[in-house]
């Protein structure tokens, strides 16, 4: 039986059978809390990494600051690092995880 999904306002019918990029997409990226950027430089940043709207920027920024980290990405490990590497040129403590 095929799974639905959601992407952007167009449910997507995905098969039953996990491509290869399905099985490797267990990896998160996780942003902490700092006080040594702004709420901009944390959206701005998130804007460019994960390709988010503004809105979600806002709210991941806020999640972050309230509880003192956050999950911005989910995906395969190499999209994950590419994601951390554009976050930890700013000097964001940002992680890989499974």
């Amino acid at each position: 039986m095929p799974v639905a999904t959601r992407k952007g306002s167009a449910d997507i019918k995905k098969a039953e059978e996990p491509s290869d990029a399905d099985r490797d997409s267990g990896w998160q990226v996780i942003l902490f809390n700092c006080d040594c950027h702004s709420f901009d430089q944390v959206e701005g940043i998130l804007l460019k990494a994960v390709r988010c709207s503004l809105s979600q920027a806002r709210a991941y920024s806020w999640e972050i600051h309230s509880k003192g980290s956050a999950v911005i990405y989910h995906g395969a490990l190499e999209h994950c690092e590419a994601v951390a590497d554009i976050i930890g040129a700013i000097g964001l403590q940002v992680k890989v995880a499974r």
